[in-house]
């Protein structure tokens, strides 16, 4: 109703003047011959309002067309809309609207090769990214089966440079994943620990080589969430990496990573703490923010701060929620939050 309420405002002008002259011709009437005035007076109300109800429903059904013909025209500026719109515009306006098509089609053109070279950068990353982890394999496999032939100093190095070029490429990959228009998320009911075991193995050498203490809690061993395995195994990754990496601006502490695991309220909670360096609490509101690096540490001047912006995206995609909370030289914790979701029976 407000719709039709706008598009008359635009005639108004001539609504009116088209009640002023039935107004002056019924006053003509009325001076020329009082007895019809009278006995046409109702033909001539009720004739008034069904002229004017009859031309506010042209009025407005046209203008909602002409708009619809107009809106399908910036959808899709081609020459068979345009030429639909032509026909339902005054012919002043025309010469406008095939400016204005010229324009549209040049830039959509312009914005589907801008697209195709997106799409082929996207693709040469994705593939560049997944050639890199073949000599990372090799290395992987060089510390694994010769590890006893270099020196400790020499192997510790090597699993620094391994886990620092494995992030980088999984941040690279999941970052062109997360742009991508087709995003391939499996989700399913995984043990969550089954996932930790897994980053952990990774870290190993690095995490034996600080003395770090590994608490996990019991009641992560037989929990299970329903996400997406690799999505979460990323988040779980970057929060290990960011413990090893700024515990060394806290020497004097014995470092420690806890893991607990519990329900809370209709989600499920799972915490990643360390007792390094922390964030101070001015850093605390912006450490999910894409390029954010703080001012906590030597380490942090040397990030990229793409690693817990990323993770706050996918966790986003995946339905998670992260939180993070800090003591400033006290430590840092990372929570996971998921929402319940029941195991169906297989009866």
């Amino acid at each position: 109703m407000k719709d039709n309420f706008k598009i008359l405002e635009k005639y108004l002008f001539w609504l009116f003047l088209l009640l002023f002259l039935d107004i002056v011709f019924a006053l003509i009437l009325w001076i020329a011959d009082l007895d019809a005035f009278y006995a046409l007076t109702i033909v001539i109300f009720f004739g008034t309002l069904l002229f004017f109800g009859i031309l506010c429903k042209a009025i407005i059904s046209n203008e909602k067309k002409r708009r619809q013909a107009f809106l399908n025209f910036l959808d899709n500026p081609d020459e068979y809309h345009e030429n639909i719109l032509k026909k339902m515009i005054c012919h002043a306006d025309i010469e406008m609207i095939c400016i204005l098509g010229e324009q549209l089609r040049e830039q959509k053109q312009e914005y589907h090769q801008l697209l195709a070279h997106i799409s082929d950068y996207e693709e040469y990353v994705e593939a560049w990214a997944h050639e890199t982890k073949i000599p990372i394999s090799f290395l992987t496999l060089l510390l694994d089966n010769r590890r006893e032939e270099l020196p400790k100093s020499v192997g510790y190095k090597l699993d620094y440079i391994r886990n620092r070029m494995q992030e980088y490429v999984n941040q690279m990959l999941f970052y062109a994943r997360l742009k991508s228009a087709h995003k391939d998320y499996f989700f399913e009911f995984i043990k969550l620990f089954d996932c930790i075991e897994e980053i952990l193995d990774d870290y190993d050498p690095l995490l034996q080589e600080k003395g770090f203490e590994i608490i996990i809690g019991e009641s992560i061993v037989d929990s299970i969430v329903y996400t997406d395995r690799r999505g979460l195994c990323f988040i779980i990754n970057q929060a290990i990496s960011n413990t090893i990496k700024y515990h060394s601006d806290c020497l004097e502490k014995v470092p420690k990573l806890c893991m607990e695991f519990k329900k809370e309220k209709k989600t499920y909670q799972f915490s990643i703490k360390d007792n390094g360096i922390g964030v101070p609490e001015s850093d605390l509101p912006y450490i999910f923010e894409k390029g954010f690096t703080g001012i906590s540490g030597e380490n942090r001047k040397k990030a990229t701060g793409m690693g817990l912006y990323l993770a706050k995206e996918i966790a986003y995609d995946l339905n998670l929620s992260l939180e993070a909370q800090s003591e400033w030289k006290k430590g840092f914790e990372l929570k996971i939050i998921f929402p319940i979701v029941e195991i169906e029976s297989e009866n």
